[in-house]
């Protein structure tokens, strides 16, 4: 599909940025995964979209065996180069892609994914995967950029979204998440909503956003309803945006039967 050819050449131009992003490589959403998940020590783990290997790497020292998945070859050899150099040995990086994955049944006790499925065209196939591959009993847990349930909300994000990086699909509702996930068949056990704040300056240069396409962006978002300008704080100074507040959620799992 084309928006996965998008997806490997955007993330294999930036993948430098995405292992150095504050925002991925910082987040306190990562501690609160770990704190999420049940872990002994023997679990293998697999990692879907891993991106620049943030949470291969935070759960790496916790657990027997991490796989890495991601599309991006150049992701995968950034992901690959910095977990390396934190001294993790036990973890495997395999090309795949999340809505068909190079995995056989029931080979996981856990599986990760983190600030990626926005850029899946079909996340249901990405949800039937996950529950494909969990053991019995495994747990799933999901970090995600999301929208409020509002139409206008929704509709405003995912657009600015899309201007900024268009390999973006959609980011979905809470709620969206939840049926998605109960109609799979796993069983939705805990979820936290948090803000997240976006210096609008790095995130567009995160995507190496051309200047005229960044001047297209910042006009829309100025030209926006005070009631959008006041549910996503958006900060503007001298008719420049500083920063807006998007929000994500954090959810855990289980696969039951």
């Amino acid at each position: 599909m084309d928006i996965k050819k998008d997806v490997q050449q955007q993330f294999g131009k930036n993948a430098a940025s995405y292992v150095s992003s504050p925002i991925h490589k910082d987040g306190k959403d990562l501690l609160k995964m770990i704190e999420m998940a049940v872990i002994n020590g023997q679990e293998e783990l697999l990692d879907i979209a891993t991106g620049g290997g943030h949470t291969a790497n935070a759960f790496a020292p916790l657990v027997k065996k991490v796989t890495a998945v991601d599309l991006t070859e150049e992701l995968l050899a950034a992901a690959e180069s910095f977990i390396t150099e934190n001294g993790h040995q036990n973890v495997e990086f395999v090309q795949g892609d999340a809505e068909q994955l190079p995995i056989t049944n029931e080979s996981f006790d856990i599986v990760t994914c983190r600030i990626a499925p926005h850029h899946f065209p079909n996340v249901d196939l990405f949800i039937k995967e996950v529950y494909r591959v969990l053991k019995p009993g495994g747990q799933f847990l999901l970090d995600d950029n999301v929208v409020p349930e509002w139409k206008e909300y929704d509709q405003f994000y995912n657009t600015i979204e899309k201007i900024r990086d268009y390999s973006h699909f959609r980011a979905w509702k809470k709620s969206e998440w939840i049926q998605k996930l109960e109609d799979s068949g796993l069983e939705v056990f805990e979820w936290h909503r948090f803000e997240k704040t976006f210096q609008f300056e790095s995130w567009c240069a995160n995507m190496k956003l051309p200047e005229l396409e960044k001047i297209h962006l910042t006009k829309f978002i100025l030209e926006s309803s005070d009631k959008i300008k006041d549910k996503f704080r958006i900060l503007i100074q001298d008719e420049k945006i500083i920063s807006f507040n998007g929000e994500a959620i954090i959810l855990k799992a289980l696969k039951r039967i």
